[in-house]
């Protein structure tokens, strides 16, 4: 397949999100460099990470669903270190609601991804 995983819509918008992550959290404290900036980097990263490794091994169906269940962990990982982010004052009350906001929507594509491929199973 030509554009394999790049093509597929939840890769592209979870991928474009990381990078959303990354600057959001560039304004985080010094301090939480290796404890809540490090976490949500690694949880938004996953999600793109774990769907692309996924449909490496999509001809097993079951395969490629475990995947995106673990994608689905991440992103709503990424929703706890949101709050917490907001919560301790790291970002403000508009960057929450839009990284929030964007994340529920991928956890809602995610969802919708794994129910389409449990029925071609």
């Amino acid at each position: 397949m030509a554009g394999g995983f790049k093509e597929l819509q939840i890769y592209q918008r979870s991928y474009a999100a990381v990078k959303a992550v990354y600057a959001m959290t560039e304004q985080f404290p010094a301090r939480e460099r290796y404890g809540v900036t490090d976490q949500l980097r690694r949880a938004s990263l996953s999600i793109p990470l774990n769907i692309a490794e996924g449909y490496g091994k999509k001809e097993s169906q079951s395969e490629f669903n475990r995947y995106l269940r673990i994608a689905l962990g991440s992103a709503n990982e990424v929703l706890v270190l949101l709050d917490f982010a907001k919560d301790m004052s790291f970002i403000s009350e508009e960057k929450h609601k839009k990284a929030y906001g964007e994340y529920e929507e991928i956890c809602k594509m995610i969802n919708a991804f794994i129910q389409r491929t449990k029925t071609k199973h």
